[in-house]
């Protein structure tokens, strides 16, 4: 299918509306879907950074890692070689998530100069991007620096060498979401002072940042003829390996079967609702 003929703009509005009432997925726009898509279709090497650790309950949080490996497992099933990466304190999380639903291998780096720099496109899902001050912060405006590995880094380099960086996230604190940090201060200037200032090539701000690493599967499969997201019961095999990896909802800050604050049956009705999406644009 032609790049052309997918309504990106459908797409959008279910997973970036603001149906968290964040503001920030306010400033997304469906062009960035088709971009990123198209950048996904013509990658030949990708790397995948995920994980996002909560401080203040020394656990790694549920959004991430199933978006992480979803948009992977589906590049691997075009032929395309991505590795899934993150730090050791995310590392058993992102490792049992990808395991639940046949997913790649994961990597745990700690330093972003080991970050495979042949890499032609590199993406952030969730993954905390530092502040103007060199700072890390969660949306309360709470250092976290302490328990960040700068894997963010990888993305002056990855733009150095000409590379492709794509930045997926929902509050304007993660990697990669610099690229619309002006933008981001304007709706938010409370939370000004935290916000990412690392760049990227492409920036999703969506709902939930799984989300949007959903979206772009569904997209790619439409390019490729065939089905590469997210599978019914998949969502919850995932949350339960999350769950046995002491990951938790870093908007509740519990350990369950839900992301951001939405609910499995919230969660499943969006996964359906991108099913949809795909069926539609595939039939046209």
């Amino acid at each position: 299918m032609d790049i052309s003929n997918i309504d990106f703009s459908s797409l959008r509005k279910i997973v970036a509306s603001d149906s968290r009432s964040r503001g920030a997925s306010a400033l997304c726009r469906s062009e960035f879907f088709a971009r990123a898509c198209s950048a996904l279709k013509n990658a030949r090497r990708v790397v995948i950074i995920t994980g996002f650790f909560i401080k203040s309950a020394s656990a790694p949080e549920t959004d991430g890692p199933p978006g992480a490996v979803i948009l992977a497992r589906a590049l691997a099933r075009t032929g395309v070689s991505v590795s899934l990466v993150t730090d050791a304190r995310n590392y058993e999380a992102l490792v049992f998530c990808s395991r639940s639903v046949s997913g790649p291998a994961v990597a745990c780096i700690d330093d972003p100069e080991k970050i495979d720099a042949s890499a032609d496109l590199l993406v952030f899902i969730e993954r905390p991007g530092r502040a103007l001050d060199g700072k890390y912060y969660n949306m309360k405006g709470v250092d976290i620096s302490s328990v960040v590995a700068p894997l963010d880094m990888a993305a002056f380099g990855a733009q150095r060498r000409g590379g492709v960086v794509i930045g997926i996230g929902d509050g304007g604190n993660e990697a990669g979401t610099g690229l619309l940090r002006i933008g981001l201060s304007e709706a938010m200037p409370a939370y000004a002072s935290c916000l990412c200032a690392v760049p990227s090539t492409l920036c999703l701000l969506v709902d939930i940042s799984n989300w949007g690493a959903y979206a772009l599967a569904a997209a790619l499969g439409l390019l490729c003829g065939k089905w590469l997201g997210l599978d019914e019961n998949e969502e919850e095999a995932m949350l339960y390996a999350l769950k046995e990896a002491r990951a938790i909802d870093g908007v509740l800050g519990v350990s369950g079967l839900s992301v951001d604050g939405a609910s499995l049956d919230e969660l499943n009705k969006v996964s359906f609702q991108i099913k949809s999406w795909y069926l539609k644009n595939f039939q046209v």
